[in-house]
């Protein structure tokens, strides 16, 4: 979108986490039928990032559609590590590795994962051999 390019036309590297954040917020919906709007105004729980790293591969530009894939390495009591790629067609643009904390707003304390939401995310573990 234009919103996320800079003067010459490429996606700013800033807006990657805002994209990366978004990424997150429709798979916790749609994936895991557990909407922001649920956890925080009704559950009262977030997952804030408690760290992230990107790779940039290449540049994308205006107009490019990204396709994001999501999977997670490590589900822990309160916490989940996750890879999340873009791709633009076959190129890879972007790699990041964040890890999400399970949080009591209220109390501003990690929790563990409810059980079932646990369940639902480790259906996206990536197995490795």
């Amino acid at each position: 979108m234009f919103q996320h390019c800079d003067p010459a036309g490429i996606v700013f590297y800033p807006r990657y986490f805002e994209m990366i954040n978004a990424v997150v917020e429709t798979f916790f919906d749609t994936a895991i039928g557990w909407s922001f709007h649920q956890m925080h105004s009704v559950d009262r729980v977030g997952i804030p990032t408690g760290k992230i790293e990107a790779e940039f591969h290449a540049p994308s530009r205006l107009g490019d559609d990204l396709d994001w894939v999501l999977v997670f390495e490590k589900i822990g009591g309160a916490s989940a590590a996750y890879v999340l790629r873009a791709y633009c067609g076959d190129e890879a643009r972007l790699t990041a590795r964040g890890t999400l904390v399970m949080v009591d707003l209220d109390r501003m304390t990690s929790r563990r994962w409810p059980e079932a939401i646990r369940q639902k995310l480790e259906t996206f573990l990536e197995v490795h051999s």
